[in-house]
């Protein structure tokens, strides 16, 4: 299987990465002395080298996966002490098989006589402490790359569940707004034929919206406000005379991105909840945008109709939804304020957002 252009990277930056500690540590370092060494030296420096890399990679690879991401963290760091102490008393091994000590003796100092010492371990400390800066590498490596992997997939996660918040949203203004809304056009041919060819074209340019605008992640400010203009508008046909609208919606606006059908349940809940087909009912809906602000504010009064019917209760639930999506969108650039006033007897809601 070919590589892709981010493995290829990600095993340059490793080769890279070793060869400039290896030639610092195992190299240039020595050299700096300006004495020739033995063979024996360039051996061992080679085999610590290549220790370091093993271990290296079976952190990597094994270890840390298998066993520190299983939450076995005791057991991590004992397995990595063991292997320490391991690799120091190969080295150890490895002076005392060859007579290191004697044949660097020779070396840096060849004109007095060698005569057998107790072993200096503060080159093994030193040793263990490169091993375990090895080892402290690869899991801050594997912990950096796990983090990543696990947000990239909480993001997609995320995104996933906006967009089935969506289509659910799309799905719940689909059935019951437009066939009310078609049977009120119906009604309207048979006394204003005009109104009712502008009530249907509101509603195909709503339809359009909804089947194309709200596949995209966002859309333009001005076409969610001509959306919420056309289903204000085509709500009006369904209203009595007992009902007072008032509407402060820009004609003209400055532009900017917004998440589509963002503000509708909103609207939508003031008309749904807001109105009675008997008692005098009045609704107040204002949007401003200043300094990339976008402030929504809607008031109904209250009408306890104990409703529950499948169209009552999707708006609760859309309602829910819309307050899921601004969590998940506009995480800390939005403020959502949702009371009564039992003195008006009304139902308000401030929404402010920043685009």
């Amino acid at each position: 299987m070919p590589l892709n252009d981010k493995q290829k990277i990600s095993i340059l930056i490793h080769f890279l990465g070793w060869a400039l500690f290896g030639i610092v540590i195992f190299v240039l370092s020595p050299l700096s002395a300006g004495v020739e060494r033995p063979i024996e030296y360039w051996i061992k420096q080679a085999l610590s080298f290549s220790m370091l890399i093993g271990i290296f990679y079976i952190n990597y690879f094994y270890l840390i996966p298998r066993v520190l991401f299983k939450n076995k963290i005791p057991l991590f760091l004992l397995i990595n002490l063991f292997a320490g102490i391991l690799y120091v008393v190969l080295l150890i091994f490895y002076d005392d098989y060859t007579h290191l000590p004697e044949l660097m003796h020779r070396a840096f100092r060849p004109e007095v006589t060698y005569v057998p010492r107790p072993r200096n371990y503060y080159w093994d400390i030193s040793q263990l402490l490169i091993f375990f800066m090895s080892v402290g590498i690869s899991t801050s490596i594997a912990s950096v790359q796990k983090w990543q992997s696990d947000e990239k997939l909480r993001l997609e996660q995320s995104q996933q569940q906006i967009n089935s918040e969506l289509n659910y949203l799309k799905a719940q203004i689909n059935p019951h707004f437009f066939f009310n809304t078609l049977n009120n056009i119906y009604s309207l041919t048979n006394i204003d034929v005009e109104k009712a060819k502008t009530a249907l074209l509101k509603l195909s340019r709503m339809m359009r919206y909804v089947l194309y605008e709200t596949e995209k992640t966002h859309t333009l400010l001005t076409k969610e406000l001509d959306f919420i203009r056309d289903f204000i508008e085509l709500m009006r046909l369904r209203l009595s005379s007992k009902v007072h609208l008032e509407i402060n919606i820009p004609e003209k606006i400055e532009e900017a991105p917004i998440a589509p059908m963002l503000l509708l349940p909103f609207i939508e809940n003031c008309f749904k909840h807001g109105v009675s087909s008997q008692l005098e009912s009045s609704i107040f809906i204002s949007l401003e945008f200043n300094s990339k602000e976008l402030i929504l504010t809607t008031k109904n009064k209250i009408h306890r109709h104990h409703d529950n019917s499948p169209e009552s209760k999707a708006s609760g639930i859309g309602l829910q939804n819309t307050k899921r999506r601004l969590d998940l969108l506009y995480d800390k650039k939005h403020e959502l304020q949702i009371g009564e006033n039992s003195l008006e007897n009304t139902y308000q809601v401030t929404l402010k957002i920043n685009l």
